[in-house]
């Protein structure tokens, strides 16, 4: 009961330490020669796992373990980069590396050479790619030049308006999945299962992409590219800039913000690994393969981000295969860009939950539910 490598790799990197072994994630039961039976997960989280509240993890041979909290009575997430073994309980078995910053040119040609070489080993069957017209996705899309392009969205949003001219400029097929109130009512409640939230904000981040993974696969497709990752690896945020003078962060550095934010994205991955997996889609985010998560982490604090500019990295070796004008390009938080956001609001307030009313967003969903 492994997902995301073989049981060689985990064994090893549980010996070393090594937080970063190769692998795109990994979670689950196997059995090590020296502790037994144990549970694992990586240390981004890549692997959503959950464990049994009642039973617990204290005997990882029996304990009741699942890769989708729906199969549990009262799931708890595993936490990432933890182990489990009978002598020692479950303890954190791997953080994040600090490796010594490289040179800028070093450390831009090691991303460079990072990614194309995680694009190029990622079987390209029966996949599609989640697109916004944003640097992030556009940069994967190169790897698959077969595959469609997907974007959802609100009619007149800025991610079907983006998505369409980056599209355009890169001759690739996009597929625009507009969404219309009665969309989102009929996907909220099925969305809040499938990832055991109601949250307006997780809620309106995953829904453009259950509806995008959705149309995929009933097009046939049940693998979806994402540009997953970018942001917090290579310094997308406003709060990665000046960090000391941000109270949204603790980390006092550029570089530390960005380890500081990525110890954020166990929880992000889990949402939505599980909101695509509710449609029988595998998620594909190259951007959190080991290799390139490790190359970001060298990375000079020039190359994340500066008061004018964010993605400096990324950017530079996006300039090299795409349009400038998608290199450069803005993007809008994904609830925001697709409108969802705004029009969960809007039924809200439409249906009786009004803005005055606390969390009024949250209660309408969970009417939803109900």
């Amino acid at each position: 009961m492994l997902r995301g490598t073989d049981e060689l790799t985990v064994r090893t990197a549980i010996d070393t330490a090594d937080p970063l072994p190769g692998t795109a994630g990994f979670g689950g039961r196997l059995t090590h020669p020296e502790h037994g039976p144990t549970i694992v997960r990586d240390v981004l989280g890549r692997q959503p796992l959950f464990y049994e509240a009642a039973a617990g993890t204290s005997s990882p041979e029996s304990a009741s373990i699942a890769f989708d909290p729906t199969a549990l009575a009262d799931p708890v997430s595993f936490a990432a980069g933890s182990i489990a073994t009978a002598e020692n309980g479950t303890e954190q078995r791997w953080s994040l590396p600090e490796p010594e910053v490289r040179p800028e040119r070093d450390a831009i040609e090691d991303l460079a050479a990072a990614i194309e070489d995680t694009l190029r080993s990622i079987d390209p069957d029966r996949v599609a790619v989640a697109f916004s017209g944003g640097v992030d996705s556009a940069l994967v899309a190169t790897g698959f030049e077969d595959a469609p392009c997907y974007v959802a969205g609100f009619p007149g949003s800025h991610d079907i308006e983006a998505a369409s001219e980056a599209a355009s400029l890169m001759h690739r097929e996009l597929r625009v999945v507009e969404l219309s109130h009665d969309d989102l009512i009929e996907a909220v409640p099925r969305l809040a299962q499938a990832i055991g939230r109601t949250n307006p904000m997780d809620i309106a981040i995953a829904l453009p992409l259950f509806l995008a993974a959705e149309a995929a696969a009933d097009d046939g497709y049940d693998r979806l590219v994402l540009g997953q990752g970018a942001d917090e690896l290579f310094g997308g945020y406003a709060k990665h800039v000046e960090p000391a003078d941000d109270h949204r962060v603790d980390a006092t550095t550029v570089r530390g913000a960005v380890r500081e934010i990525l110890r954020t994205l166990p929880d992000q991955l889990e949402r939505d690994v599980l909101a695509l997996g509710a449609v029988d889609v595998e998620p594909v985010t190259p951007y959190l393969h080991d290799r390139v998560v490790a190359s970001a982490l060298r990375l000079p604090p020039s190359l994340l981000a500066t008061p004018t500019e964010r993605k400096i990295a990324l950017r530079q070796i996006a300039a090299e295969t795409l349009p400038d004008r998608i290199a450069t390009a803005d993007k809008k938080a994904v609830q925001y860009g697709t409108y969802v956001s705004r029009e969960l609001d809007r039924l809200a307030r439409q249906n009786g939950f009004k803005r005055r009313m606390d969390d009024h967003v949250g209660q309408y969903i969970r009417s939803l539910c109900a």
